[in-house]
């Protein structure tokens, strides 16, 4: 039978904790997936790992190595490579519940329709607790934007996306940086489909100090082309109020500073906003800058 379900974990000299997700899939009550490992890069031990593993056979692993790209550019090469009807993405710090698996394809087989292109899960810690708030119990559909600005939804969610539609979207690449935001898929994608959701625990996170969660001033630095970019999407989103982007006209002022985009207010949909973003924008600049001193 077919496969229909790609677990992708993108990874970067993470040897010494892969191993955990790995265990995590052989635990799966359905192993009824295919593992695609991206290695971004690695100098450490994690092709030898990843060699072992698929020696054991105990499950379908597919693993694919090319030069560091940064986090989106690991998720570019997994929806290049990725066939499987749907797709969900398990950090190499992270695990999944031991009936994760399980209960995705259950889920996606009862509830996959046209209009959705996927739908959303729980992350919780290692002690059980789910990050941020859980679901409305009477919400079943919605927008991802709504999930958030309309619901008040927080904290780190898992999504699972069906494959034809997220390749849609590949994030750009621009020389020099790694880092554009991810859920820029969800932006494009909510335009047209909305996500379903459950309440349900499918992934453990661990939030370790190499991770763009906790470097995230860093990565704004380091990456100032990939947020302009991010934010004028963000800007451009017809369910966005105008406070919303006026909020986005400032991060996107700090951005432009930092590449020296002299052009920025050529670029950008929210002129208006952005000009009055300006002296904002630039105390976020400021404020950046000492953070990452």
């Amino acid at each position: 039978m077919k496969k229909i379900l790609t677990v992708f974990t993108p990874t970067y000299n993470r040897g010494y904790i892969l191993p955990q997700c790995y265990k995590s899939l052989l635990r799966q009550t359905s192993k009824e997936f295919i593992w695609v490992i991206i290695d971004d890069g690695s100098t450490d031990n994690t092709r030898e790992l990843v060699e072992e593993w698929i020696k054991e056979n105990q499950i379908e692993i597919r693993y694919y190595y090319q030069e560091n790209k940064g986090m989106h550019g690991a998720h570019n090469k997994a929806y290049e490579v990725i066939d499987t009807e749907i797709n969900v993405c398990i950090d190499s710090d992270d695990y999944m519940t031991d009936d994760a698996v399980e209960f995705i394809l259950k889920f996606w087989k009862e509830n996959k329709e046209e209009s959705i292109y996927g739908f959303a899960g729980l992350d919780i810690y290692k002690n059980g607790k789910v990050i941020g708030k859980r679901f409305p119990e009477n919400l079943k559909k919605t927008k991802y934007f709504d999930l958030y600005k309309k619901y008040k939804i927080n904290g780190d969610k898992k999504f699972i996306y069906r494959t034809e539609l997220i390749k849609k979207y590949p994030f750009p690449i621009f020389k020099g940086e790694k880092y554009v935001g991810l859920d820029y898929k969800n932006i494009k994608l909510d335009q047209d489909y909305d996500l379903k959701l459950a309440n349900k625990a499918l992934c453990v996170v661990e939030y370790l100090p190499d991770g763009s969660s906790l470097n995230m001033f860093r990565q704004y630095r380091r990456n100032p082309r990939g947020f302009c970019f991010y934010r004028i999407e963000n800007m451009k989103n017809p369910r966005g109020n105008l406070l919303y982007k006026f909020k986005e006209s400032i991060h996107y002022v700090a951005s432009s500073i930092w590449c020296r985009n002299k052009k920025f207010l050529k670029d950008t949909p929210c002129k208006f906003l952005c000009i009055c973003a300006i002296p904002f924008g630039y105390m976020l600049y400021k404020y950046t800058e000492i953070k990452t001193r």
